[in-house]
């Protein structure tokens, strides 16, 4: 059995899903945990009761030749450079997003990590989630067949409830709705549609309401996509609304529809009068039930043993991201088109 020791990066929530799934993989042994301060980085290995070192520094971290993996749980400004410096290290690589803020930033993490031939995981950790497993499942069954249109919608109330909210709130840190949660959203339109997209028309606006006033940017962001194969598609997401998480999935096909967990494909099921309603996890939390962090982690090592790219590879998230980048800058534009790709 191959092992593979792994650095931590972060001492958020996040981290410490990431310390616990990597703890739990036959193949792997969480090494040690690096913060912005080593006081930080001490609560978190007791809050998660691991024992494994703590180091003085990320520089300290990436220097360990027991280290195999770094997963980069950091706030998203330290991203980019977090995950540079790993790719330089030799270090494979679980990144969580935003993986990058801007345009520059993007290209230049992708580039190092096409020149360095790292593997890599985004942490897009709904493609591991139950009902996003059983669409992928009837679409490649194709129950509805050529999905036309597409519509993803992530509705998370962002505010000082969560730790996050006092870095979310910033347009340094943030950036916009998409990029600070949404994206989620816009990677499940892409992973559907089975498409790159090749235009975008995007709107944002802020309800101004209590205790999302303090944002920096449009909380709230709504796009409409076109892409190569001739789908469109919609994405809203909203990081300022007063209600329950909802994240909502709705595709027309030529010979079907899907609903969230529900299809309807009369070529599939003769005679069919109601909605199939397949009693699956839905992705219905935005930070209490089923986060598949496990099944991530256990995707991303089977794929350094086997010597293979994951499905959400940096190269895949780059796809992601510059959409919602181009959805932001049509957004700032009062809604022009804006044609993809643009890396």
């Amino acid at each position: 059995m191959a092992e593979y020791g792994v650095g931590v990066v972060g001492t958020g929530w996040v981290a410490g899903e990431h310390m616990r799934a990597w703890h739990a993989n036959p193949h792997t042994k969480l090494v040690g945990v690096a913060s912005r301060t080593v006081e930080g980085a001490q609560r978190k290995v007791a809050e998660v009761g691991i024992p494994c070192r703590v180091y003085d520094s990320y520089e300290q971290l990436l220097a360990d030749p027991e280290i195999d993996i770094v997963s980069v749980c950091s706030p998203p400004d330290q991203h980019v450079e977090q995950a540079v410096a790993a790719a330089e290290a030799g270090k494979h690589i679980c990144l969580e997003k935003a993986i990058a803020l801007d345009l520059d930033s993007l290209r230049r993490l992708r580039d190092t990590i096409r020149r360095t031939k790292v593997k890599t995981v985004v942490s897009f950790v709904l493609r591991w989630n139950p009902m996003f497993e059983t669409i992928k499942a009837v679409l490649a069954d194709n129950a509805i067949g050529h999905v036309f249109y597409a519509e993803s919608d992530y509705y998370h109330g962002i505010g000082p409830w969560y730790k996050q909210f006092s870095w979310n709130i910033k347009k340094s840190v943030g950036v916009s709705s998409l990029l600070s949660a949404g994206i989620h959203a816009v990677d499940a339109l892409r992973w559907f549609v089975g498409s790159e997209a090749t235009e975008v028309h995007a709107y944002s606006v802020r309800g101004n309401g209590k205790p999302f006033d303090v944002y920096e940017y449009d909380p709230t962001e709504v796009l409409i996509v076109k892409f190569a194969n001739g789908a469109i598609g919609k994405v809203a997401s909203s990081i300022e609304n007063k209600m329950p998480y909802v994240f909502n999935l709705f595709m027309l096909g030529s010979e079907g529809s899907i609903r969230n967990n529900e299809i309807w494909s009369k070529g599939k099921f003769p005679g069919q009068r109601d909605w199939v309603r397949v009693p699956t996890i839905l992705p219905d939390s935005g930070d209490v039930t089923h986060h598949p962090f496990q099944a991530e982690i256990d995707h991303f090592v089977d794929c350094i043993i086997n010597k293979v790219e994951s499905h959400t590879n940096v190269e895949d998230a780059v796809k992601t991201h510059e959409l919602a980048m181009a959805a932001d800058l049509s957004a700032a534009q009062g809604g022009m088109a804006v044609r993809l790709p643009l890396l």
